[in-house]
């Protein structure tokens, strides 16, 4: 497990852009047959992806957790963002297809992913520490809450998915879901905002070979960074989390902090961006 530490907005602002990178982004998370993960201080939330293959994987665990097992101390969310696979908890199977969702909570020791039959399941996941247990919960991509947001004409016209929230998928700390775009919209958040109170981690994917271009950074000290497919965007609080793409794709946000409120945010209008 990569420990993920991250610099104040002041050393960023001096950052050239490979340091740029290292810092906020992870390029290698999806690698076939293996668990990755990296533990961040945002939160204290991990993020990672396992793609198992004929051999079941399971969480992976490192002394950097601090405890006897992955779950003794968290929570997780995990949405699959590849083929039909299968998430055993316990003795209890639960069955993942594309943009599937499952949420479990603190204290599950035995987590296995399995691969389906027909191609590569691609288990992404987010986990943040826990205080209290809540169910497993396994939610289709028919059961997300859908709301409608943007405007064709601003090209942001999007579809916001929502998992695990308030309305949703209980948790201690985690929210989760995913945005996807109607055709020729390609901006996401816009326009931003920055979380006080909480972080934030996007994973791009479904970009096939095109890319987005992920603005971070203070809101009057703006940087970038140019995502590919399946790479990771780490957002602290003070930084603003928007992107725009050369073409079509989806992402999936998480987020971890003082409470689970969706709308707690602090507004970045565009005027004063710089």
């Amino acid at each position: 497990m990569q420990l993920h530490y991250f610099p104040s907005p002041q050393e960023t602002n001096r950052l050239d852009t490979e340091a740029l990178r290292r810092s906020f982004l992870i390029e290698s998370l999806f690698k076939v047959g293996e668990a990755n993960a990296h533990y961040t201080d945002l939160d204290r939330m991990i993020v990672g992806a396992i793609l198992p293959q004929s051999a079941p994987l399971v969480l992976p665990h490192a002394k950097e957790l601090g405890t006897a097992f992955f779950l003794e101390r968290r929570e997780i969310g995990i949405l699959n963002v590849g083929d039909a696979g299968v998430v055993r908890v316990g003795a209890t199977s639960y069955p993942l297809n594309n943009l599937d969702c499952l949420y479990i909570g603190l204290g599950e020791q035995e987590v296995v992913f399995e691969n389906g039959p027909a191609g590569q399941a691609q288990f992404y996941f987010i986990s943040t520490p826990a205080h209290a247990k809540h169910p497993t919960v396994l939610a289709t991509r028919a059961q997300a809450e859908v709301q409608e947001l943007g405007e064709a004409k601003l090209a942001n016209r999007r579809r916001i998915c929502r998992y695990i929230h308030l309305n949703g998928i209980k948790s201690c700390q985690l929210v989760l879901g995913f945005t996807e775009f109607e055709a020729g919209s390609v901006w996401n958040t816009m326009p931003p905002h920055v979380h006080s109170r909480r972080t934030e981690i996007y994973l791009y994917f479904d970009l096939g070979s095109q890319m987005v271009v992920h603005l971070m950074g203070e809101p009057q000290a703006t940087r970038h960074l140019i995502v590919r497919d399946r790479e990771v965007a780490l957002s602290p609080a003070w930084s603003i989390h928007a992107g725009a793409g050369t073409g079509s794709y989806r992402f999936c946000w998480a987020m971890g902090g003082d409470n689970q409120v969706f709308h707690d945010m602090d507004p970045a209008p565009i005027a004063t961006l710089r």
